[in-house]
């Protein structure tokens, strides 16, 4: 019999925090939904606003997690940005997200930004747009996602393919040059 598992890939952010729903049967993977959830719009820098923020992302992924019955959770790591404020703002995003997960009773995988890319593009350093067309291809998706939704789709495939993906793929009579094969 063939396994199946569903992941949820998280891309949390204060302002978008994007979603994406895949299904691993075997080796193939299969889009099942994506997309992001929207707290208010302009800067963070109100202290009453903050706590309002946190539970439209934890009430958002409450209803994303009972809608998709996600198994097990992949996040993105926060990196440390040049202002320290924004990367404290991030963080608490980034709980609530991993709160509404555990809170689910589900599983926690976490992957640092060069990971996925590592995973999904095979270059850890790549680019947004790289990501995004990899995103496409590797699902099978008529059109380009979006850059949140596309970052949490490729944390869910990165988890899929045990966090290695692209970068760990059999290269017998292959060379590895720049992520890419030659």
């Amino acid at each position: 019999m063939i396994q199946s598992i569903r992941i949820l890939g998280i891309d949390p952010g204060l302002r978008l925090t994007g979603f994406g729903v895949i299904e691993k049967i075997g080796e193939k993977l299969i889009y099942i939904a994506s997309g992001t959830i929207k707290t208010a719009s302009g800067k963070t820098e109100n202290r009453e606003e903050l706590p309002a923020r946190l539970k439209i992302i934890l009430d958002g992924l409450f209803e994303v997690i009972e809608t998709y019955q996600p198994q097990e959770v992949a996040i993105e790591k926060v990196f440390v940005n040049v202002n320290p404020q924004s990367t404290l703002l991030l963080g608490q995003a980034r709980g609530a997200a991993i709160s509404a997960a555990v809170m689910k009773d589900l599983t926690v995988a976490e992957y640092t930004a060069l990971q996925v890319k590592q995973a999904v593009v095979g270059n850890g350093h790549a680019a947004k747009e790289q990501v995004q067309e990899m995103v496409k291809r590797l699902l099978n998706l008529p059109a380009v996602p979006k850059p949140d939704s596309a970052d949490a789709l490729a944390c869910a495939i990165c988890h899929a393919h045990g966090g290695q993906g692209l970068g760990k793929l059999a290269t017998a009579g292959f060379r590895v040059k720049g992520g890419r094969l030659i």
